[in-house]
């Protein structure tokens, strides 16, 4: 039996030598450093909060006009028309073109400044979320560094309780070797133990448990090794009653993100409203162009020409004598050289185009898009509104359960007190009592797991409470440490 109790010390030892050894030491703010850094739904969140900010900053620009250039180059063969003279031709020529345009909405129902205010309040209700997603992970950890400090306390309990039966199976066995006992108190004794080296591996499986889901929630690797440190944590059984749900409830709507995010989404219902009415007014739009083209056939060899000269010019015969001709004096142009260098900087200079124009159209008839849509945003105004009055119910539902959790939790704790100062009371004297051979193995056993139970019974209250004054504290807006 000596050697059993050895090797599961042994056992126990090694396992939190090794974990001592290649493993890191964290404390509640540290835990919530590292799931605040890799909790992939804050992520999502923070990417989120970009794209909204995308999504504004664009709106902003949508304000100013646009601006495009363009280009085109091709070849033609056959009958067609050339665009430096919008006139047929029937040879080969190249062609291309360059152009500007810019345009910009003047008005439009104003749809483009609620959009800008829209893309704001979806801005800033992505920061609500964000800010929701933390305390969502924030809690989640808190509640996980509890409950390794349960299994934690669980443990040095189950080692303590190991120690003690051995140190009194140790006794017995003395007194039984000198016929003072019984061999049967040895062997309930040695039962009592396996008994509680069971309880000590189990508590040794329920603390690595815990270690693994806090882990888990932090999204650190299974093979990285963590100690969880202990803080010094005094609560007193009172000091819940203190507190008035309707003051926390009011301290609550003013801080929560998640209540503000729901009165963002209304704000942002009410901008879609104006959006979808602007379908019913006007837009009145300017545009602006500059295009200009070049030819190979406008680069053609060509003559030109400066005045005229009257030369004589036969018509006909005279129909008495075919040997006398008849002449006519016509103006003829006077060839002063030629040219077939049109240059390309020359044909975009004098084929330069531009143009201003304005264009309002009136809404007649849609198909009824523009009533459906703002029923629709009607509609969904109705369901943000709803949405914040049932986020404000559920923050209040849940301080009020919360509140009375705590108070449960205050009173649970308080008789777990009472109750592990009496069975101690009474197992110290059963504990003598049993030595000196005035009752026996089952009566000192019953007080013995008592007083087990309600030590693990006063270590699960004391947490329950510690963290039912944690959310309490949360839905206040203190700060989640210890």
């Amino acid at each position: 039996m000596k050697n059993c109790i050895f090797f599961v010390f042994l056992f126990v030892n090694i396992n939190l030598y090794s974990q001592s050894n290649n493993s890191i030491e964290l404390d509640l703010a540290q835990c919530l450093e590292i799931a605040l850094e890799n909790n992939l739904q804050l992520k999502r969140s923070e990417i989120n909060k970009k794209i909204q900010k995308i999504g504004y900053d664009q709106s902003i620009l949508s304000q100013i006009p646009s601006l495009n250039i363009f280009s085109n180059y091709g070849t033609n063969w056959g009958r067609s028309i050339d665009p430096t003279t919008n006139q047929f031709i029937g040879s080969e020529y190249s062609s291309s073109g360059i152009g500007l345009s810019s345009g910009v909405t003047l008005f439009s129902g104003f749809s483009v400044r609620n959009t800008i205010k829209q893309s704001k309040v979806l801005l800033e209700k992505s920061v609500f979320d964000l800010d929701n997603t933390r305390n969502n992970v924030m809690l989640s950890v808190v509640s996980s560094y509890l409950s390794v400090l349960l299994t934690m306390d669980r443990l040095e309990n189950a080692k303590f309780q190991l120690l003690s039966t051995q140190e009194q199976l140790s006794r017995i066995n003395k007194l039984v070797e000198a016929g003072s006992l019984p061999i049967t108190n040895r062997l309930n004794f040695e039962a009592q133990l396996a008994g509680d080296e069971l309880s000590l591996i189990q508590q040794e499986n329920a603390y690595r448990l815990s270690i693994l889901q806090l882990k888990q929630i932090m999204l650190l690797e299974t093979d990285k090794e963590i100690i969880i440190s202990k803080p010094l944590v005094e609560v007193s059984p009172s000091i819940v009653i203190q507190s008035n749900t309707n003051d926390i409830y009011n301290r609550a709507i003013d801080i929560l993100p998640e209540l503000k995010s729901a009165i963002k989404n209304v704000e942002s219902s009410k901008y879609d409203l104006r959006i979808a009415r602007s379908g019913r007014f006007p837009t009145v739009n300017v545009s602006s162009n500059f295009n200009t083209n070049y030819s190979s056939y406008a680069n053609r060899p060509r003559k030109f020409y400066e005045g005229t000269t009257m030369q004589e010019m036969t018509v006909g015969y005279l129909t008495s004598n075919h040997e006398e001709t008849v002449s006519v004096l016509r103006p003829v142009l006077n060839e002063i050289g030629e040219d077939n260098d049109f240059t390309l900087g020359e044909q975009w200079k004098d084929y330069l185009s531009k143009s201003l124009s304005f264009s309002i159209s009136f809404p007649i008839f849609n198909r009824y898009q523009t009533s459906s849509n703002i029923k629709r945003s009607k509609l969904n105004k109705q369901l943000a509104d709803i949405n914040v009055l049932e986020a404000k119910n559920q923050i209040r539902q849940t301080i009020e359960t919360s509140f009375n959790d705590a108070i449960a939790a205050s009173k649970s704790y308080s008789a777990s007190l009472k109750q592990v100062q009496a069975l101690e009371e009474s197992f110290r004297i059963i504990k003598s009592q049993y030595n000196l051979g005035a009752i026996n193995f089952t009566e000192y056993q019953v007080s013995n797991n008592n007083l087990v139970k309600a030590k693990n019974d006063l270590l699960s209250s004391k947490y329950d409470y510690i963290f039912k004054l944690k959310v309490l504290d949360f839905y206040q807006g203190k700060t989640l440490t210890f």
